[in-house]
């Protein structure tokens, strides 16, 4: 395995070609979600005080990246940018969204402005003409029926399902070619619903097939793990619970584990991807760099700016992890310490990376390494030749399975 060094300059570049930048609007929330994120049984995030960004960070953010833009040439290939509200509730802070998209809309950006949110639904009867407006990317939170949804509680403790169920069914009536291309469901699996169950009531009641996510592992208080446990279920294994669990592959596609891990697989494997048009036209290059882990490079998929103003690579990550602020004095970012402390991450793995049977399909990402800021880096992910060699067949049943699953895939797939 080839040394891969992240320079200042590759950060750089990547940031001038982020895919999306994400507002988290405020970490104030209409409800309190018994294993939400930045609840109760999580450390790695900074307290919630109700805050709203103000409008200044995100202008101050948005003009440096117009100042990346401009004085950069290989941001010419990637002239959609996707601008993301996050929270909390971020329908709880409008009047900050409208001035960002005013804001984007009346500059001279030379980009294609499109935006998303993540809403848990509370106020979409507000809101919903705001929305559909704007043409937004619409993800509700939704867990599937009232008793698969019960951990998501109102403030004052009573179920959310039947508000956030009569708003979505509002916006569907009222709205429905923009409910058709433009809204999708978020549920989050655990002890009180199951993969087979969320699926079932969303596409019943929506014809939508839901992105189903297990519980995040990775930043556990020490006194909340045996309520953690009790909680987390396993997707494979609520998959796999069900007899008709084939039928439900099918029905998912990339939302259903599986498919998700084969499509990987084959990005991973097979000789028919490209990473770009030269290596399309050119060939690909021998004795190519390989980057320890699958953590991304920063800024690759997106940039995170949260409340208090920390700039970091994604939501996912703990906010100990932050590369940069933005604050009254205008965004701080250090390229060359981004880099160092990358190439300071990849040296603590390389060890295991270097006899990890599964590199090349790496999907860890370090800062999912529950302790790694304190220095732990055991990587779960790490398969020996006989774990490789499950693996694999794991991948080739899958495919025994679904013999149409590969010209899908292929077909179907655009991974950016």
């Amino acid at each position: 395995m080839s040394n891969f060094v992240l320079t200042a300059d590759k950060v750089k570049e990547v940031l001038t070609n982020t895919l999306q930048i994400t507002f988290e609007v405020t970490d104030a929330c209409n409800l309190k979600c018994e294993y939400c994120a930045y609840g109760k049984l999580y450390i790695d995030y900074d307290r919630r005080e109700n805050k709203m960004l103000s409008i200044k960070s995100a202008k101050r953010f948005i003009d440096y990246m117009e100042h990346l833009w401009k004085k950069s040439k290989s941001c010419l290939m990637n002239n959609r940018v996707f601008v993301s509200f996050y929270g909390g509730e971020p329908l709880l802070n409008v009047p900050f969204i409208k001035k960002v998209i005013n804001y984007l809309n009346d500059g001279d950006f030379n980009k294609q402005f499109r935006f998303s949110m993540t809403t848990n639904g509370m106020l979409l009867d507000k809101y919903m003409d705001f929305l559909v407006q704007n043409s937004f990317k619409l993800l509700v939170s939704l867990d599937g029926d009232e008793e698969n949804n019960a951990y998501r509680k109102k403030l004052d403790g009573t179920s959310s399902f039947q508000q956030v169920t009569r708003n979505v069914d509002l916006l569907r009536q009222t709205y429905p070619d923009y409910f058709e291309k433009h809204v999708s469901f978020n549920a989050v699996l655990h002890n009180r619903n199951s993969v087979n169950t969320v699926l079932r009531f969303i596409k019943d009641r929506y014809n939508k097939v839901p992105q189903i996510g297990d519980l995040n592992a990775s930043g556990i208080r020490e006194d909340m793990k045996e309520e953690f446990v009790r909680m987390y279920r396993n997707s494979y294994d609520s998959l796999f619970q069900n007899e008709n669990y084939g039928e439900i592959e099918k029905e998912m596609f990339l939302s259903c584990p599986t498919y998700r891990s084969a499509m990987l697989f084959l990005l991973h494997n097979s000789e028919f991807k490209y990473e770009n048009y030269n290596e399309l036209l050119l060939g690909k290059a021998e004795n190519v760099k390989s980057v320890p882990t699958g953590t991304c490079l920063p800024f690759s998929r997106k940039v995170f700016i949260t409340v208090n103003g920390k700039i970091l690579p994604c939501e996912r990550i703990g906010h100990q992890y932050e590369m940069g602020t933005v604050d009254e004095n205008g965004v701080n970012i250090d390229f060359e310490k981004i880099a160092s402390k990358y190439n300071e991450y990849y040296q603590r793995m390389k060890s295991q990376c270097k006899v990890c049977e599964n590199r090349k399909d790496c999907i860890q990402c370090v800062f999912q390494i529950d302790g790694f800021d304190k220095g732990k880096s055991k990587c779960f992910g790490f398969m020996n030749k006989e774990q490789r060699k499950q693996y694999v067949e794991t991948q080739m049943a899958f495919f025994a399975r679904h013999p149409n699953a590969y010209a899908e895939i292929m077909k179907n797939v655009i991974l950016k």
